[in-house]
């Protein structure tokens, strides 16, 4: 990403994970956004372009797909969405890549791991 820093936003309703995030992704050299439901999410990515989107599923408002159904309507969908899920079942991952989804991790993934495939999607988004 040349000249500016990758922006990641983190659908996470759960306000403890949601600050853990923006720390680790913050200090990493991200630029991050913390939304915790599907109208926040759109309304975030909608006016500021997004690199790449950690969804988590479970949002309070909906299925946390529905953000980036609703956000490929007003054509402003990240460059890469990654599910994030506590279900490590098969019909959950293949909904998730159907929607679009680059991948699909399963909480809780480990903060290191998660650094390093946000910087890949990020590196490939700016590709």
């Amino acid at each position: 990403m040349t000249g500016r820093s990758a922006h990641v936003l983190v659908a996470e309703d759960n306000a403890l994970v949601g600050g853990a995030m923006r720390l680790l992704f913050e200090e990493s050299g991200f630029r991050v956004t913390i939304c915790a439901s599907v109208a926040s999410t759109v309304a975030a990515a909608a006016a500021d372009a997004v690199d790449v989107l950690l969804l988590d599923l479970g949002l309070p408002d909906g299925d946390g797909l529905l953000a980036l159904t609703e956000l490929r309507a007003l054509g402003a969908a990240p460059r890469v969405t990654v599910a994030l899920t506590g279900r490590d079942e098969p019909d959950v991952a293949a909904r998730c890549i159907d929607a679009g989804c680059a991948a699909v991790l399963v909480k809780p993934v480990p903060a290191r791991e998660l650094v390093a495939r946000v910087r890949e999607w990020a590196a490939s988004a700016s590709d």
